[in-house]
């Protein structure tokens, strides 16, 4: 696994963890990876390419393989990138569902950042996308 296809495959996880991927969370898959180095010089065509083996890869071993198969291929660095990106997915439609809270409590016991960032990673993004001001 490339770094490109792990960073993704983390992504993937994140809006595949409840068992659905429907039309607006492969959206916002798609902009969360487009403007980043590698994904935003990849063809349509390229970027269904990658995604068609990433889910393929996710069907045949499972969500917890396809991270545990993508993570060593991520720099600290990387990994707390993927690391909120797959909260900000989560996060974003300001509902979670208790299969994609089991997968980020599995994502950052998983990642090897120092002690206490993945969960301040965490923090961060879920207060970017709190509704604060909801009465």
């Amino acid at each position: 696994m490339t770094e490109s296809e792990a960073f993704a495959a983390i992504a993937l996880g994140a809006v595949a963890c409840d068992g659905v991927l429907g039309k607006e969370e492969a959206h916002a898959l798609r902009r969360q990876l487009e403007y980043r180095t590698p994904y935003k010089e990849r063809s349509e065509s390229e970027m269904a390419m990658l995604f068609d083996v990433l889910l393929k890869r996710l069907r045949e071993s499972g969500l917890d393989q396809l991270v545990q198969d993508a993570l060593p291929h991520l720099s600290e660095l990387q990994q707390e990138t993927a690391l909120a990106v797959a909260v900000q997915l989560v996060h974003a439609d300001r509902t979670i569902s208790s299969e994609e809270q089991t997968f980020l409590d599995a994502l950052i016991q998983k990642v090897e950042l120092p002690e206490g960032k993945a969960k301040t990673v965490m923090e961060a993004i879920m207060a970017l996308n709190r509704d604060s001001l909801a009465s």
